[in-house]
C-alpha cells in the first residue's frame, strides 16, 4: 500500500535528511553549551526534549537519499569560521536550527501536514528559547 511519503522523490528526501541532521546538530550544540558551560539545566532539558521530538520515522529513505560526498556546498564557507565567542556560536546554531525546521515544515506540507505542524512548533519553541537563553546570559 502506497503512503503519502512515497510521493517524495529521493531528491526531496535528500533535502529532508540534510535539514533533519542540521536541525538536530544545531540543537545539540546549544544544548551542550547550556549543559556543560552554563550549567543551565532548564534550558538544556528543554533543548534535549526538542531534539528528541525532531525525528522522522523513515530512516531507510533518509539514508538511501543521503549523498554527503557529492554535496556541492560541502567545503567550509569562510563565514562559518568566524566565531568570536560562545554567544556567536549560540546565535549561529539557533539560526541553523530555526532555518532547518522551517525547511522541514515546508517539505512536509505536501505529504504530512501533521508532521509539518510539529516542525513549525519546534521552530517557534526555538524562537522562544533563543530569546530567553540569549537575554539571560547578558
Amino acid at each position: 500500500m502506497a503512503t503519502k511519503t512515497d510521493a517524495l522523490s529521493p531528491d526531496l528526501f535528500r533535502v529532508i535528511d540534510a535539514n533533519l541532521n542540521r536541525l538536530k546538530e544545531g540543537i545539540r550544540v546549544i544544548e551542550d553549551i547550556a549543559r556543560y558551560l552554563q550549567n543551565d539545566k532548564t534550558t538544556a532539558s528543554s533543548l534535549k526534549a526538542l531534539r528528541h521530538r525532531s525525528r522522522i520515522n523513515d530512516l531507510q529513505n533518509l539514508l538511501s537519499s543521503r549523498d554527503s560526498v557529492n554535496d556541492v556546498l560541502r567545503p567550509t564557507v569562510e563565514s562559518e569560521l568566524n566565531r568570536s565567542s560562545i554567544e556567536s556560536i549560540l546565535i549561529a546554531n539557533y539560526k541553523r536550527a530555526q532555518e532547518s525546521s522551517r525547511v522541514l515544515e515546508e517539505m512536509y506540507k505536501i505529504v504530512d501536514p501533521a508532521l509539518s505542524e510539529t516542525f513549525k512548533q519546534i521552530r517557534y519553541e526555538l524562537y522562544t528559547l533563543e530569546k530567553e537563553h540569549l537575554l539571560s546570559s547578558e
